[in-house]
């Protein structure tokens, strides 16, 4: 039997989607219905739910953007500016099903995807940056190019003191020897995801690099959800709010989304290295699996998160077509 691929609304079939999207392997918050809303109204773009069905079963998901700039069109998933975590396609459940058979399902559905976007949107250019999806042959087979990135993962198992115990030395000694009478740290709310992603904008503005993230979007995503969803870990000094982490949370994984930067304030504690602990302590208790430290492309930056001995994981971004590249890139960017 064939995969048929068709199109559900963003709002009158929102329901139905996230049911999609909860059975789906490798998804997470960005990939709601409400969240791609909001991605397309604050990126300008217009958002498509693709779902293909083998019969009545739902077999994969793709939400696709279309982005338009006079006569050239593009398609892309995330959304251009929207500073998702990952999305592109992802398999609803194919738990038991034998590799023939995942191979020829993730074919048809991918193939159907494509053709899809080519008769209904015809994109001068497409890119995807994938997550957890790892077969991306059948977009390779379609002449699109695969370039690998890497993120790097931290197993969330067994004891809190063996998960910390695997960390760098000095690490441990930054979580170990905190004055836990000096900080406070806790999950805050909308207020404290607007502040997160200004101590980010300010620190990318020191640096002279662009950074369009606005505290209103990541506050809109976040309002967006169900709670949980996003996450706002927080570290106060004095009641003073002096750094944080956003946290993306799926059904297995929490996502280091945003924040984390080095504060300004010259403050005798390592905030980041003790943020950082409590995301991964609170997801192992949670019963989660693993903490997704979203990039290790960055040598400066991989550096800090190499500390906490990750495991190097590779995602891929998937790209086709020439024509109008310069405009179109320069209004994609991706955080690593």
């Amino acid at each position: 039997m064939s995969i048929d691929v068709t199109t559900l609304d963003v709002r009158d079939d929102a329901a139905e989607w996230n049911r999609y999207v909860e059975r789906a392997s490798a998804t997470n918050p960005f990939y709601r219905a409400e969240a791609l809303a909001v991605q397309a109204r604050e990126t300008g773009t217009t958002v498509h739910l693709l779902v293909g069905f083998k019969g009545q079963e739902p077999v994969g998901l793709f939400p696709v953007f279309e982005y338009r700039k006079g006569p050239i069109t593009g398609a892309f998933s995330p959304a251009p500016y929207s500073w998702s975590c990952y999305l592109g396609p992802a398999l609803v459940t194919v738990g038991g099903l034998k590799q023939r058979k995942v191979d020829r399902r993730t074919n048809r559905f991918i193939e159907g995807s494509l053709e899809w976007i080519e008769a209904e949107l015809s994109p001068h250019y497409q890119k995807y940056v994938t997550g957890e999806f790892e077969d991306v042959r059948p977009f390779v087979w379609n002449d699109f190019e695969a370039t690998p990135g890497y993120t790097y993962v931290v197993d969330l198992e067994r004891e809190e003191d063996e998960l910390l115990d695997r960390f760098s030395s000095d690490a441990r000694s930054n979580v170990r020897n905190a004055d836990e009478q000096r900080y406070e740290i806790v999950e805050g709310d909308g207020d404290d995801v607007e502040a997160i992603v200004e101590q980010v904008a300010a620190r990318y503005e020191s640096q002279g690099r662009p950074f369009q993230l606005t505290p209103t979007y990541a506050r809109a995503i976040y309002d967006a959800v169900p709670a949980g969803a996003i996450r706002p870990y927080t570290c106060r000094i004095d009641g003073e709010f002096v750094g944080g982490i956003l946290v993306a949370e799926s059904d297995t994984t929490r996502y280091r989304w945003q924040g984390g930067v080095k504060p300004d304030a010259n403050i005798d504690l390592s905030i980041n290295d003790v943020l950082d602990w409590h995301v991964m302590r609170d997801g192992l208790r949670d019963g989660l699996e693993r903490y997704d430290l979203v990039g290790a492309g960055v040598p400066s930056i991989n550096r800090y998160k190499a500390k906490f001995n990750p495991r190097l994981e590779t995602n891929y971004t998937i790209t086709d077509g020439t024509f109008g590249l310069d405009l179109l890139i320069d209004r994609y960017q991706k955080h690593v």
